[in-house]
């Protein structure tokens, strides 16, 4: 069966000394000390080791057929959004890394596809390489659960953005960054263990409460690790609308709950019976394979969890590729 992962991060083998070109901080720096092997320095500190499997598009290949995976979508690594930076630079690395994704979908046109990166701190400038990304054959963008400490993504700010995307087609998966309360977790991996979940939480209710997808309803977005702790905590949320819309429903009067289904969700969750439920909440239609591949993180064998559970046969392809073909405006038969 088709199987698509649609929560896949890559980065190029070599990238410029971005502090240096531009000469202030907090740009990744790649140093590769020894072979298949490099790190992820920010600012003179170690922020991950990644191995040859972030870049070698033959070692995804070789790796995704082991584990049955036709077909990666390719996004960026979310520390290389660059939101703080200044506007051009920002887009400067954006192009960097679209065109280094470009290459690789084209050179390999039925084992990946490609979403870009877009500065949108400087909504004129993301707006127009989200078009130049769509010209390129990439299929939408990656954004991050919030642009800056005042910008979620109610910001009408970006609004634009939701716009170009919703009329061009384009894909939309939001991931988690920069998570909320991290100075207050320094220890045991919090930041990853309890501030992922609530940011993704944030962007869906952001956009929820915002009215993005009312005003925009063609739009097609994706949230990762199986929209965080959003399905897990609606009925809060619902109850916090009806009893106080004075403070919540302020921007849109929709009940939150009309939403499930509007959007998709990935199926990073690491647990049977979440799976069971995100489905139950959502339909498997809206549910997509999603391993955060190649990190810690993630899945360990893309799918395993999914065909695991012997859901009924047209369960598991919605969640294996019928779900990732419709977010993405595909069709199947161009993988085979």
């Amino acid at each position: 069966m088709l199987t698509i992962d649609i929560h896949t991060h890559i980065l190029p083998e070599k990238m410029p000394d971005w502090a240096a070109k531009f000469g202030y901080g907090g740009f990744v720096k790649l140093e590769h000390l020894k072979p298949c092997c490099a790190n992820m320095i920010v600012d003179g500190k170690l922020f991950r080791e990644i191995e040859d499997n972030c870049w070698d598009a033959e070692k995804r290949i070789k790796e995704c057929d082991h584990h049955h995976v036709d077909v990666q979508v390719l996004s960026t690594v979310p520390v290389m959004f660059s939101y703080s930076a200044k506007p051009q630079d920002a887009l400067d690395i954006s192009m960097f890394l679209n065109d280094h994704i470009a290459e690789i979908v084209h050179r390999y046109p039925k084992r990946f596809v490609g979403l870009g990166t877009i500065p949108l701190q400087a909504p004129d400038l993301a707006e127009k390489e989200l078009e130049r990304c769509m010209k390129m054959g990439l299929r939408g963008v990656q954004i991050g659960s919030h642009i800056k400490d005042d910008w979620n993504l109610s910001s009408p700010a970006i609004f634009q953005i939701f716009e170009t995307a919703a009329k061009l087609g384009a894909a939309i998966f939001v991931h988690p960054w920069e998570m909320m309360g991290q100075d207050r977790m320094p220890r045991y991996w919090l930041p990853w263990l309890v501030g992922m979940p609530a940011e993704t939480s944030l962007a869906i209710c952001s956009m929820i409460f915002g009215g993005v997808f009312e005003k925009y309803p063609e739009l097609r977005v994706a949230f990762a690790h199986g929209g965080g702790s959003f399905p897990a905590t609606i009925g809060r949320i619902e109850h916090g609308y009806h009893s106080r819309p004075d403070l919540v429903a302020i921007h849109n009067s929709v009940n939150p709950k009309m939403y499930i289904g509007k959007f998709w969700l990935d199926s990073l969750v690491h647990d049977e019976e979440m799976l069971r439920y995100i489905i139950k909440l959502f339909g498997s239609e809206k549910i997509a394979l999603g391993s955060d591949y190649p990190f810690p993180l993630g899945e360990n064998e893309p799918g395993k969890l999914i065909r695991s559970l012997n859901f009924e046969n047209s369960i598991t392809e919605n969640l294996l590729h019928g779900s990732a073909l419709k977010w993405l405006g595909l069709e199947k038969n161009i993988f085979e």
